[in-house]
């Protein structure tokens, strides 16, 4: 069970399910916080609850789902101090075979989900004058890689919106801090291979997706060592939370600085060379 203490703080978490969030979650409440798992499926966070947790069903998709989430919150702890914009996916593929239909709802969820659940909360932290928003994002915020326009294009537009409600939310005391993971050790990628090669098959760009894919597999794959656990995301966001003023960007896992580092260093042509060397 957690220890909960004076120190606590009322945080809620979606994409809780699993990956990132989950350990962040249970990491949180190891810390001594009150945490609220978010998720589609309350089935995939029972470990959340049985360490003493909370669980909420929030499709980020759904208004009304989310105004009922955070009325739960709300009702049982009468504050909101910390919301970790976790939940998101990447729909990959050519822009030609992605349908349109999928590219808006990635960015329903990576975008204008974050921004609901947001506004939710907002009400509320600024009448405590306090409060945290932790958005991830993605060293995919701010590089670019093939058959990933449409994921990079939420993250780009995220990581610009979160600058935007920073200045906007300051003067309440509320703090928007952008957190952009590198190569993290999780189901992420290895979900994305199926629908890639089915958007492709018989196309354009079947056999550059087949290759791109064969790289996936062997970059998320169990030969590659190289890969942050998801630990090193819990504890950037356990200092995130202890922090009164944190950072406005926290680039954590394998190659997240050395990645930004080269996109800033290197011409666009160049740092395209520098991609595309890799498949």
């Amino acid at each position: 069970m957690a220890n909960i203490g004076k120190t606590s703080k009322v945080i809620i978490v979606t994409g809780a399910s699993s990956g990132m969030g989950k350990e962040g979650a249970l990491r949180l409440l190891k810390e001594g916080h009150i945490v609220y798992g978010a998720a589609r499926n309350t089935d995939k966070m029972k470990d959340i609850v049985a360490a003493g947790g909370h669980a909420l069903a929030l499709d980020v998709t759904s208004e009304s789902a989310i105004r009922d989430a955070v009325a739960k919150v709300l009702t049982a702890q009468g504050r909101i101090d910390v919301l970790w914009n976790n939940a998101g996916y990447s729909v990959a593929g050519a822009v030609e075979d992605v349908a349109m239909d999928d590219a808006r709802r990635q960015f329903e969820v990576n975008l204008f989900g974050v921004a609901e659940v947001t506004r939710a909360v907002l009400p509320q932290m600024r009448a405590q004058k306090s409060g945290t928003i932790i958005n991830t994002t993605s060293v995919g915020g701010k590089v670019f890689t093939p058959l990933n326009a449409w994921y990079h294009a939420s993250k780009f537009a995220l990581e610009g919106w979160s600058d935007c409600l920073r200045l906007e939310v300051a003067p309440f005391n509320i703090n928007v801090v952008v957190l952009e993971p590198g190569g993290i050790k999780t189901e992420f990628g290895s979900v994305m291979y199926k629908p890639m090669l089915d958007r492709s098959k018989g196309g354009a760009y079947e056999a550059f997706t087949s290759k791109i894919v064969a790289s996936y597999e062997a970059y998320y794959g169990p030969g590659n060592k190289s890969l942050s656990p998801p630990s090193v995301i819990s504890e950037a966001v356990v200092g995130i939370v202890a922090s009164k003023k944190p950072r406005t960007r926290y680039a954590v896992g394998y190659m997240a600085r050395t990645a930004l580092w080269l996109r800033a260093l290197l011409s666009d042509r160049m740092f395209e060379r520098l991609i595309m060397s890799q498949y």
